[in-house]
Protein backbone atom coordinates (compact mmCIF):
# COMPACT_ATOMS: atom_id res chain seq x y z
CA UNK A 1 0.00 0.00 0.00
CA UNK A 2 1.37 3.39 -0.98
CA UNK A 3 2.10 6.14 1.53
CA UNK A 4 0.59 8.66 -0.89
CA UNK A 5 -2.86 9.47 -2.23
CA UNK A 6 -4.16 11.12 -5.41
CA UNK A 7 -4.14 14.49 -3.63
CA UNK A 8 -0.34 14.27 -3.17
CA UNK A 9 0.32 14.14 -6.92
CA UNK A 10 0.35 17.15 -9.23
CA UNK A 11 0.92 16.80 -12.98
CA UNK A 12 3.78 18.76 -14.55
CA UNK A 13 5.03 19.35 -18.09
CA UNK A 14 8.67 20.51 -17.84
CA UNK A 15 10.10 17.61 -19.85
CA UNK A 16 7.39 17.79 -22.51
CA UNK A 17 8.00 21.52 -22.91
CA UNK A 18 11.78 20.98 -23.12
CA UNK A 19 11.97 17.82 -25.23
CA UNK A 20 8.56 17.04 -26.73
CA UNK A 21 7.17 13.52 -26.53
CA UNK A 22 10.48 11.66 -26.41
CA UNK A 23 13.59 11.86 -24.26
CA UNK A 24 17.00 10.37 -24.92
CA UNK A 25 18.83 8.56 -22.12
CA UNK A 26 22.10 6.66 -22.02
CA UNK A 27 22.11 2.96 -21.15
CA UNK A 28 24.81 1.22 -19.10
CA UNK A 29 27.01 0.89 -22.20
CA UNK A 30 26.74 4.60 -22.99
CA UNK A 31 24.45 4.08 -25.98
CA UNK A 32 21.59 6.50 -26.58
CA UNK A 33 18.11 5.11 -25.97
CA UNK A 34 15.06 7.10 -27.04
CA UNK A 35 12.11 6.67 -24.67
CA UNK A 36 8.53 7.85 -24.95
CA UNK A 37 7.44 10.32 -22.28
CA UNK A 38 4.17 8.97 -20.91
CA UNK A 39 3.69 11.33 -17.97
CA UNK A 40 5.45 13.60 -15.53
CA UNK A 41 4.38 14.69 -12.09
CA UNK A 42 5.58 15.77 -8.71
CA UNK A 43 4.92 14.46 -5.23
CA UNK A 44 5.98 16.94 -2.59
CA UNK A 45 9.14 18.54 -3.96
CA UNK A 46 10.30 15.46 -5.89
CA UNK A 47 9.59 15.31 -9.62
CA UNK A 48 9.09 12.06 -11.56
CA UNK A 49 8.90 10.95 -15.17
CA UNK A 50 7.11 7.90 -16.55
CA UNK A 51 8.97 6.65 -19.62
CA UNK A 52 8.38 3.71 -21.96
CA UNK A 53 11.10 1.93 -23.94
CA UNK A 54 10.57 1.36 -27.65
CA UNK A 55 8.71 -1.89 -28.22
CA UNK A 56 7.50 -2.18 -24.62
CA UNK A 57 3.92 -3.28 -24.16
CA UNK A 58 1.31 -0.66 -23.35
CA UNK A 59 1.21 -0.32 -19.59
CA UNK A 60 4.88 -1.28 -19.17
CA UNK A 61 6.73 1.77 -17.95
CA UNK A 62 9.77 2.89 -16.01
CA UNK A 63 9.91 5.62 -13.38
CA UNK A 64 12.71 8.15 -13.00
CA UNK A 65 13.61 11.13 -10.82
CA UNK A 66 13.60 14.46 -12.64
CA UNK A 67 15.86 17.16 -11.23
CA UNK A 68 16.22 20.66 -12.65
CA UNK A 69 19.57 22.35 -12.04
CA UNK A 70 20.02 26.01 -11.13
CA UNK A 71 21.43 26.52 -14.67
CA UNK A 72 18.15 25.32 -16.18
CA UNK A 73 19.34 21.85 -17.23
CA UNK A 74 17.15 18.85 -16.46
CA UNK A 75 18.61 15.54 -15.32
CA UNK A 76 16.76 12.24 -15.36
CA UNK A 77 18.07 9.56 -12.99
CA UNK A 78 16.96 6.15 -11.83
CA UNK A 79 15.12 5.71 -8.56
CA UNK A 80 17.49 3.69 -6.39
CA UNK A 81 15.18 3.13 -3.41
CA UNK A 82 12.92 0.11 -4.06
CA UNK A 83 10.28 1.26 -1.55
CA UNK A 84 10.09 4.71 -3.13
CA UNK A 85 9.81 3.16 -6.61
CA UNK A 86 7.00 0.86 -5.46
CA UNK A 87 5.10 3.69 -3.70
CA UNK A 88 5.37 6.04 -6.68
CA UNK A 89 4.49 3.30 -9.16
CA UNK A 90 1.36 2.41 -7.17
CA UNK A 91 0.41 6.09 -6.92
CA UNK A 92 0.82 6.59 -10.67
CA UNK A 93 -1.28 3.50 -11.39
CA UNK A 94 -3.94 4.70 -8.96
CA UNK A 95 -4.05 8.13 -10.61
CA UNK A 96 -4.22 6.82 -14.17
CA UNK A 97 -6.71 4.02 -13.67
CA UNK A 98 -10.39 4.97 -13.58
CA UNK A 99 -11.88 5.34 -10.13
CA UNK A 100 -14.19 2.53 -9.13
CA UNK A 101 -17.86 3.41 -8.97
Amino acid sequence: MTNYSREDLSWTSDLKEAFGGDVELQDEQGSAVRMELKAEFKVGEQRYAVLRKPGAAEGEHELYHVSPSPEGDISITTIEDDDEWEDISELYDECTLPEEL
